[in-house]
């Protein structure tokens, strides 16, 4: 099945808080982040202001900015200072750098090409090096001769210009990337792991979906596969790993290393696997093991998932149900508490990426493909619970593919994965 992507198919808690949290972003004209919202149909990204004390949503003048955007973007990335959002445009297979201005406008672009075709999903390490560009189809391939696909690597230089890519071959269909931060104790301190989902992995043809792991340097950004990851060197490329339910969507670290989500939009489940990390065994060090509280249930159709900057919460979207589903994140054993009833918010008509943004990590914003809108979500940073902003839901550009936050300043980062 190559039609991984929606598209293909349908193509403060209180004053007092916000203020104590919010200080720098007072003096910024009370605008504590900006948000950034792809239209698959109009080639165009929607820029924001948030307001600090509310969340409430201000159109910055000039948006939406057109220039150099692909067709049909699909997903988008932030670099971890916020100076830069990178597009991937599906269609004619595109990555557009853009700069964030200090007035949330986006200036500047220059467009580059994956070492392969049909990109989908892109990741960034925390030092904010490399961009990892997931990809359907290797070269030598097309939608009509189906084949496996890949991760494009593009260094990235100090003023968020991209590099010549290298490329790691990978499984029949990937959809989805993640990058941890590097681990801080332990045996595994200092290393950085990326997780590659794959749809249908396996033999060709096969469709049993795997999680590929492997080890990053962090010098040179290069892809060393871990212990339960296997891919053949013979043409073509094909991979597996560690199972990974019947249709996943998206995947998430936790900002401890300590353990990875990930979301299946055919059964409706969040599946939650601990990240090895042993002093005895080190060979073992960044494989997965299944946590035995593992699977847990969600919404409708969770398309995308993101951890909130402190690593407490957990939220998916989930398309069917037009709603978020809030988790409490227990960091002893990787559990996810609440429920898709009890830790729902409803938003806009087919939610389809979820952002925290990363200055108060309070508002929680989503992109919603059918109503062509941005919903804005205000979540409790003591109990998770989600309620509406004011004014909710703002209008944003045709089709709506995803959400991404910057800081207005300097504030810690959510992790965020379409």
């Amino acid at each position: 099945m190559k039609a991984a992507n929606l598209f293909r198919t349908a193509l403060a808690t209180g004053t007092s808080l916000a203020i104590a949290l919010g200080t720098a972003s007072c003096s910024r004209d009370y605008t504590s982040a900006y948000v950034y919202v792809t239209s698959a149909q109009n080639a165009s990204v929607s820029a924001y202001g948030v307001d600090y004390q509310s969340g409430v949503l201000t159109q910055i003048a000039g948006s939406p900015f057109t220039a150099g955007i692909g067709q049909q973007p699909v997903s988008e990335v932030a670099s971890p200072n916020g100076k830069n959002i990178y597009v991937i445009s599906e269609k004619d297979s595109v990555i557009t750098e853009l700069g964030v201005g200090t007035d949330g406008k986006l200036y500047g672009q220059k467009d580059y090409t994956p070492t392969g075709t049909l990109p989908l999903s892109a990741a960034i390490d925390s030092t904010g090096k490399f961009l990892y560009v997931v990809y359907t189809l290797q070269m030598g391939y097309s939608t009509t001769s189906g084949g496996p696909g890949g991760v494009s690597i593009f260094p990235i230089a100090s003023d968020g210009t991209l590099g010549t890519p290298t490329n790691v071959n990978v499984g029949v269909n990937p959809v989805a990337i993640a990058v941890s931060k590097p681990a801080t104790t332990g045996a595994t301190a200092g290393q950085v792991f990326v997780y590659v989902l794959d749809q249908e992995g396996g033999l060709t043809g096969g469709t049993t979906p795997y999680i590929i792991g492997f080890s990053q340097n962090t010098s040179t950004g290069a892809l060393t596969l871990l212990p339960g990851s296997t891919c053949t060197t013979t043409a073509p490329t094909v991979c597996t790993g560690y199972r990974a339910g019947v249709l996943p969507s998206a995947i998430a670290i936790d900002p401890t290393t300590s353990y990875v989500y990930v979301t299946d939009k055919s059964t409706n489940q969040i599946l939650g696997y601990r990240v090895t990390n042993s002093s005895t065994t080190t060979t073992l060090n960044g494989t997965l093991t299944a946590l035995p509280t593992s699977p847990f249930s969600t919404g409708l159709y969770p398309v995308a998932l993101t951890i909130d900057p402190r690593g407490k919460y957990l939220l998916t979207a989930n398309y069917n149900a037009n709603t978020v589903s809030s988790f409490s994140l227990n960091l002893a054993d990787g559990s996810l508490g609440g429920t898709a009833s009890a830790g729902s918010a409803q938003v806009a008509t087919g939610p389809t990426c979820v952002t925290i943004e990363p200055a108060l990590g309070i508002y929680v914003y989503t992109s919603n493909s059918i109503d062509n809108s941005v919903s804005a979500l205000q979540m409790s940073p003591n109990t998770g619970s989600l309620s509406a902003v004011p004014n909710t839901p703002y209008p944003s550009g045709a089709l709506p593919s995803c959400v991404v936050s910057v800081a207005n300043g300097d504030h810690a980062q959510s992790i965020v994965n379409p």
